[in-house]
């Protein structure tokens, strides 16, 4: 039986922890319109993963400090009259890449775990991944609990936010750096590559039936772990990426929800 193997185990826990993780973050991110700067703090991370192989330090810590970086480099230089938001994240989605990329190739050996990281792999989530998933939960779970009415009022309107004498700017660095921790997070769940569409797909899918924030929150962890087991399934029996499966049934499980909702219109 399935239940029995500890890696299968492992990867069902890693996966409530990461839908819960992505529901808090993603839809925030989602209702700022930032998925796009999450995909770059992404793909950027892969700098200080072929930066810490090079060195000989931990690759995930490499792709956390590139992460968080790089999160605040958009926040800067978007900020910033003569740089376009959409740019910025361009230069250092780019940058991030080709650093990591060159670092790889310098690595004595290459980095034969390389595709782990852009690919990703969820049957392979060990003990220390859960610890690193539950602490960074723990985290999101506590900021949302205490700034709940802050996060949504700057997730929703930062100018009216700020009209109410909220510190939007601390909470948007205070979300900034959870997301950048929630991509590292989940890297080795969907890769690199593919990591932004669990801070996106499920929301996107929850929007269909949630009326407040909050109700998206909760739909969004629902979706987000649906997708998640199912592709685990589909990556076991059909001996297929884990990353690419959960995504597809991510999508997937969009899709219909998509042709329900337009039915349940009609009628």
């Amino acid at each position: 039986m399935l239940l029995d193997y500890t890696f299968f185990q492992n990867a069902l826990l890693g996966a409530l922890l990461a839908s819960v993780l992505c529901a808090i973050v993603g839809t925030y991110v989602v209702t700022r319109r930032m998925v796009i700067a999450g995909g770059g703090m992404a793909h950027a991370s892969l700098g200080g993963v072929g930066m810490a192989a090079y060195w000989g330090f931990p690759p995930l810590l490499g792709a956390a400090v590139f992460a968080v970086l790089s999160g605040f480099g958009i926040k800067w230089l978007s900020s910033k009259r003569t740089v376009r938001e959409d740019s910025a994240i361009a230069m250092l989605w780019t940058f991030g890449m080709a650093l990591g990329i060159m670092f790889a190739y310098l690595t004595p050996g290459f980095m034969t775990d390389l595709p782990s990281y852009l690919f990703g792999d969820i049957l392979s989530i060990s003990h220390a991944d859960i610890v690193m998933l539950g602490i960074l939960t723990f985290m999101a779970v506590l900021l949302y609990v205490l700034l709940r009415r802050s996060v949504i009022s700057v997730a929703c309107d930062r100018g009216f936010a700020r009209t109410q004498g909220l510190p939007v700017g601390a909470i948007e660095g205070a979300m900034t750096l959870l997301m950048a921790l929630a991509i590292v997070g989940c890297l080795h769940m969907v890769g690199i590559v593919m990591v932004i569409s669990l801070l996106s797909v499920p929301q996107m899918t929850a929007a269909l039936f949630a009326s407040t924030y909050q109700r998206m929150v909760w739909l969004s962890a629902v979706f987000a772990y649906a997708g998640c087991v199912g592709g685990l399934l589909l990556s076991y029996y059909a001996d297929v990426p884990g990353g690419a499966s959960i995504i597809l049934t991510s999508i997937g499980i969009y899709a219909v929800c998509r042709i329900i909702k337009s039915v349940l219109r009609r009628s």
